[in-house]
């Protein structure tokens, strides 16, 4: 199953998201689950989120992946949606 993890940054930890970007990605690279990701950009154009979409047996396999994010485990996030997605497109 596809599922969307839209995640919004606390406000003012941009250097939190900064400083566990590396190991954010290295998550994303080793894990194997991840089809496609991005941040979300503010109006400044500055990092505030991320979109991460995951190929995942089932929403238990996304909210493991979700919490052993870097950027979970650093407090970076305010929310984190976890929800089920259809590709249609792309």
């Amino acid at each position: 199953m596809r599922v969307a993890l839209i995640c919004k940054d606390k406000p003012g930890h941009l250097p939190v998201r900064v400083e566990n970007r590396s190991a954010h990605l290295a998550h994303i690279q080793t894990s194997g689950v991840v089809e496609m990701a991005g941040p979300f950009l503010d109006g400044d154009g500055q990092m505030c989120g991320s979109l991460v979409i995951l190929e995942v047996a089932d929403l238990s396999a996304a909210r493991d992946w979700a919490d052993n994010d870097p950027y979970a485990k650093a407090g970076l996030f305010e929310s984190v949606q976890i929800q089920e997605w259809k590709k249609v497109i792309g």
